[in-house]
Parts: structure tokens; C-alpha cells; sequence
């Protein structure tokens, strides 16, 4: 990938203790980006963007929600062009508090599926991670997993470890759960899945991981980014987790939905006074050779066709995933956290 194989180092000189410019002296040259992507996953794209229009990126990183927050702390006088961040629950959070306005692309509307953006085009999906089913091996056989729906049954108790339900991840499992099942049968779901629970709810998904290769359950539900991640990891342990540990796509059979899937995503802010050349870069952001580069370097999956699947998540193959317009991650948001809440998942 000739434009994006540079050094980081580049772009952290240029960055580095940068703060950003207020609007009045904003150029037509610049564009300020907002990230909850860490540094590292997103600044040489951003990099290559400035090279090819000459535009000056600058860059600020931090906690999504803590930028949401900050976003919408500073209106109108918010000097942020570019809000990127994981999670179309947050997204749809953004648009919701009026921090993000309409992306007007043909570009965009022409290489991105309907469902990977915003309905109403105030975000655009830059990648795609699948929640799905990982198992120890030793202690399961593929041929006994099969839907998100069949992890209620009793002959899983006592066997399966999951993140809290404050966990933004699996709120949005939830309210897809939501969409394809209807919130009653989702509700009893959530009892019988809280019921197979090894032990209480703990950790993050790298922990889960960590958790079912070290035989303290024998299932758990976690993102393939995480997945992905451990088999680059220079980390004996990492890496060993990655190679004892299983993935399973869950409902895949004909008439099933496909597996969970959702995204990180970008948006123009309100406040953008840089809107030409914050359009340019997410189209940028989603053509071939960005894609390509985005989805090794983040271990996710690209959202426009053509594009190669990360090394470390090709050999799992391809996956019919769930093709839910992702903005009903957000609408269904709420329900999804009272109902967690009251069957019991804390």
C-alpha cells in the first residue's frame, strides 16, 4: 500500500501537543479531527489524506464519551470538524444530541451499503467488528453452538462469562436481539443467559478471552477486533490465547439473520467550519487503499466490497452478518438497558 506505508512518527512530530486552533483563525487548509480511536489506528490514514491534498489534519484523541461530552460542551465555538468514534449506539447518541450535521456525498452513498450509515446520512461507518461466540476447544464442540438465541439453554449453565451490561458492546447486541426477536422474548433471553453465567459479569473483552483459554468458562461473547489484536501480539500469552481459543459465527443457517455486526464511524460536526475538506476526508477514508490499510491495522472488516479481510481474521473465512440498518442500535438503546436491567444483568 505505496500512499499509507510511512512512518507514524511523521504524524506524532506534527501532532504532538498540538492544540487545536480556534475558529476564527481556522484556515481553508486545515481540517480538525476529534478521535476516539487511538492514535495509532487512525493517524497515518489522516496522514496520507494530508499528503494527497495538502490539507494540515489536526488531530486530538480521547475516551468516545468523553468527547461526545466535550463536543457537546463547546456548540457552536467547537473547533472539531471530524468526530470519529466506535459503536453505532454512540453515533446515533451523537446525532441525537446535535453535535453531527448531514454528510452530503454521492461518493459515500455509492460505495457504502445502506445499513453500514446513518439513515438520514449524518454518519458514515468506517469499519465493521463482529460480536460473536468464542469457545475453548477442549471443553465444546463447534458442532454444539449454533444462535446468540441458544446460549439461554440450560446446558450451558455454568459455563459462559460476559462484560457487565453498562458495556456499550453488548447493549447494542441487545437491541439488535431487540429488532429480530421482539422485546419480550429478548427479556427472557437475557434470564436464561444470566442463569449460564460461570460468574458474574467482570472485565473487558481481552479479560473474556483470557477467561475461556484459562478454562474459568468455556464460552463468551466478545468483538473479533479483540480477536484479532492477540494474534499480532508480540505477547506469548496473547498470542496463545489466540491460537487456543475458537470463533464461532452464530446464526448462520438459512433464515437466520447472520451474526451481530457493528462499526466505528465518522461524522461531520455541527460546528465544522472546514466542511469541504472534512467531506474529502471520509471519502478518502472509505476508498480502496484505506480500507485495505484500516482493517489490518484496527483487525476489523472493511465496509466497501473488494476490500481483503485482516490477516488476522481471513482464515475464519467469510460470514453471513446481520444486515440491520444500524441506526436501530441506537433507537433501541434504552430498552435494551432496562431490560438488562431488569433480568438481572448487572
Amino acid at each position: 500500500m505505496s500512499e499509507l506505508n510511512y512512518s507514524l512518527a511523521l504524524l506524532m512530530a506534527a501532532t504532538t501537543g498540538l492544540s487545536l486552533a480556534s475558529t476564527t483563525v481556522q484556515a481553508r487548509g486545515e481540517v480538525n479531527v476529534y478521535s476516539a480511536r487511538k492514535e495509532a489506528l487512525i493517524a497515518p490514514a489522516l496522514e496520507a489524506y494530508s499528503k494527497e491534498y495538502h490539507v494540515q489534519v489536526n488531530l486530538i484523541t480521547g475516551d468516545a464519551d468523553t468527547l461526545l461530552h466535550r463536543l457537546k460542551m463547546e456548540g457552536d465555538a467547537s473547533p472539531a470538524d471530524v468526530f470519529i468514534t466506535v459503536d453505532a449506539g454512540r453515533l446515533h447518541r451523537a446525532k441525537e444530541e446535535g453535535v453531527l450535521r448531514k454528510i452530503e456525498s454521492n461518493t459515500i452513498k455509492e460505495v457504502i451499503p445502506t445499513h453500514l450509515r446513518d439513515s438520514e446520512d449524518y454518519w458514515v461507518s468506517l469499519s465493521q467488528r463482529a460480536r460473536v461466540i468464542f469457545y475453548n476447544p477442549k471443553k465444546v464442540t463447534k458442532e454444539e453452538l449454533s444462535t446468540y438465541e441458544d446460549l439461554a439453554n440450560p446446558k450451558w449453565q455454568g459455563r459462559i462469562c460476559t462484560r457487565s451490561s453498562s458495556n456499550i458492546y453488548n447493549q447494542s447486541l441487545i437491541a439488535s436481539m431487540i429488532a429480530a426477536d421482539g422485546a419480550e422474548a429478548t427479556g427472557q433471553w437475557i434470564k436464561g443467559f444470566v442463569a449460564n453465567l460461570a460468574r458474574p459479569p467482570f472485565g473487558g473483552d481481552t479479560d473474556l478471552l483470557r477467561a475461556v483459554e484459562a478454562g474459568v468458562c468455556d464460552i463468551t461473547l466478545a468483538n473479533t477486533y479483540y480477536y484479532g489484536r492477540l494474534g499480532h501480539s508480540d505477547d506469548p500469552a496473547m498470542k496463545s490465547v489466540y491460537n487456543n481459543v475458537a470463533l464461532f459465527w452464530p446464526n448462520q443457517a438459512e433464515g437466520e439473520r447472520g451474526a451481530h455486526v457493528n462499526v466505528s464511524g465518522i461524522g461531520i460536526t455541527n460546528s465544522a467550519t472546514n466542511v469541504r475538506n472534512a467531506r474529502r476526508l471520509i471519502e478518502f477514508l472509505v476508498n480502496h487503499e484505506s480500507q485495505e490499510w484500516y482493517a489490518e491495522v484496527n483487525n476489523e472488516y472493511p465496509v466497501i466490497e473488494g476490500v481483503a479481510y485482516p490477516s488476522t481474521l481471513e482464515p475464519f473465512g467469510t460470514f453471513k452478518a446481520d444486515t440491520l440498518q444500524l441506526d436501530k442500535l441506537g433507537e433501541n438503546n434504552r430498552l435494551a438497558t432496562e431490560l438488562m436491567d431488569a433480568n438481572g444483568w448487572k
